[in-house]
């Protein structure tokens, strides 16, 4: 069955955001079960490479069982910070590929990881090579599952010839609708794929000013009221109403702003009103 659920997003949580320690790490762990909301979202690149082991020291102190909470992660990017590469690349040969998921198990201290996700298609990705690697991690039950990370419906169908993939991480929001007409989310639902949005509020606190934004709060005061909601919980509405079942990828770290996401996620908006919104994104209504 098909997850749809907001996801815990930790990208911020260390050096790269908010450099949370690890008990200050422990009570967010903690607060988000508390709230119902058990799946946290990594990559290893996270902090420079060093989030990752920060939340595994953080998990081994927070007051929380292993299988009450589900791991997901990703890999793949090689950066010139945190490592000793000349350029920025991707990396997804057999061996890498099951070296990255044994040191995202040593890092979240962690004997499995339920979900990993190559972060990036690359344009010298081997779908053989990758096969061979989640073929070898699924026997060995270090990874429960398998997805990829900003793969178009194409890049889907060539992974999936070789390995299972069970998600996709997109982008995907208000203000960056093209995974609904692109044939992504399409896909998805076709082969119960579950689609996991990154930045599922779009630009719509980072970019006030954008056009799409303007428009977009110029409608939503009514619908705010309608609904008892904020704009981040009509955002958040608004991607759970597509039939594809997107589970969004929540970055804040604060829990009561957690609290009021998973609210607008339950929102059920009506037909009109989710087409209110469309219109004002993409600034013209639709055909």
């Amino acid at each position: 069955m098909k997850k749809h659920s907001l996801v815990v997003g930790t990208m911020t949580w260390g050096c790269w955001g908010s450099a949370l320690n690890t008990t200050e790490m422990a009570n967010r762990i903690e607060g988000a079960l508390e709230l119902g909301l058990n799946r946290f979202d990594h990559a290893d690149i996270y902090g420079d490479y060093t989030t990752e082991a920060e939340f595994g020291a953080a998990l081994k102190q927070a007051n929380v069982a292993r299988e009450d909470i589900e791991l997901i992660t990703k890999c793949g990017i090689q950066m010139t910070r945190g490592r000793a590469n000349k350029v920025k690349h991707y990396q997804y040969d057999t061996a890498y590929i099951i070296e990255s998921a044994e040191q995202s198990l040593r890092n979240l201290g962690t004997e499995y990881l339920d979900l990993f996700l190559l972060h990036r298609p690359s344009p010298l990705l081997d779908t053989e090579e990758v096969g061979l690697a989640v073929a070898t991690l699924l026997d060995q039950g270090k990874i429960k599952s398998f997805g990829l990370s900003n793969f178009l419906p194409h890049q889907v169908e060539s992974v999936m010839r070789f390995a299972p993939v069970e998600a996709n991480q997109i982008q995907c929001s208000i203000t960056h609708t093209d995974s609904m007409y692109d044939g992504t989310l399409d896909q998805a639902k076709h082969l119960n794929i579950e689609p996991m949005a990154w930045s599922p509020l779009g630009v719509l606190f980072k970019n006030p000013d954008d056009k799409a934004v303007v428009r977009i709060r110029a409608v939503a005061d009514d619908l705010m009221k309608k609904y008892d909601t904020d704009l981040a919980g009509l955002a958040l509405a608004f991607l759970a109403k597509h039939p594809s079942k997107i589970s969004p990828v929540v970055g804040t770290t604060q829990i009561n702003r957690l609290a009021d996401a998973k609210k607008g996620f339950e929102i059920a908006l009506e037909l009109e009103d989710w087409f209110v919104l469309l219109e004002a994104a993409k600034g013209t209504r639709v055909p």
